[in-house]
């Protein structure tokens, strides 16, 4: 029979033996297929029925039966067409025409890539981009953008270094003076460049007028007058 045109391409047809041993019901298959109705399956002559009597697994990589085949049965695959890679041209009007991404890209999206080292345009998950990425080995400048996770909207967002802020926590410690008492307690970690420290509102030097050691604030320049009051701001650390 004639065509106009281009003669249309088809797979060949290809057939591989199975060996039975009465307890395996999962094969590897030569070829990979579409769908379970994409090869014939014959056991000692008996043609099976597709998705009853056996499935497709693993991307179409293996066969499953249902219930293994005896030891010593005959089984032959019939490959319907063995599929091929096909290339894809995409015309301008493939792209532009089609529907805009509204909304930010989600974790379980996939993007199209193409593999120059395959010479295949292939799918590949954000997970996936991200673990191959090279890591920035220096600060990150405040127009750089991360990606984030917005638990909110269930969406993978980027995000601008400056609008990343930080919470930060202080702690405020009041104490009055006795005449007597140099030692009062601070956080454990927090050094004497970390907190600030005022009698009566004047602010003292670190270093000089009091120093932290571990969870104790000592003043140095001795204790504070009974009633001046001491007051301790934990910055940050």
């Amino acid at each position: 029979m004639a065509y106009i045109g281009k003669t249309p391409d088809n797979g060949s047809f290809e057939k591989q033996t199975l060996t039975a041993d009465g307890s395996t019901t999962t094969f590897s298959l030569n070829f990979t297929v579409g769908s379970s109705s994409a090869i014939l399956v014959s056991v000692s002559g008996v043609l099976q029925e597709p998705e009853s009597a056996y499935n497709i697994a693993s991307g179409g990589t293996q066969i499953v039966f249902s219930a293994a085949p005896e030891s010593g049965e005959t089984i032959f695959v019939m490959f319907l067409g063995v599929a091929y890679d096909a290339g894809v041209f995409l015309g301008t009007g493939t792209i532009t025409g089609q529907t805009a991404l509204t909304t930010g890209i989600q974790g379980a999206d996939t993007l199209l890539v193409y593999d120059n080292s395959a010479a295949l345009l292939k799918k590949l998950t954000l997970s996936n981009l991200i673990i191959g990425a090279t890591e920035l080995s220096t600060a990150a400048a405040d127009n750089d953008m991360l990606l984030i996770y917005d638990t909110d909207a269930t969406e993978v967002k980027k995000i601008q270094k400056t609008n990343i802020a930080r919470t930060l926590t202080y702690t405020n410690r009041s104490y009055t003076g006795d005449g007597s008492t140099t030692t009062f307690t601070v956080t454990s970690g927090v050094s004497q460049e970390s907190i600030l420290v005022t009698e009566n509102g004047v602010v003292q030097k670190p270093g000089t007028d009091y120093s932290v050691s571990g969870t104790t604030l000592t003043i140095n320049g001795g204790a504070p007058a009974s009633g001046v009051s001491l007051q301790v701001r934990e910055l940050p650390f």
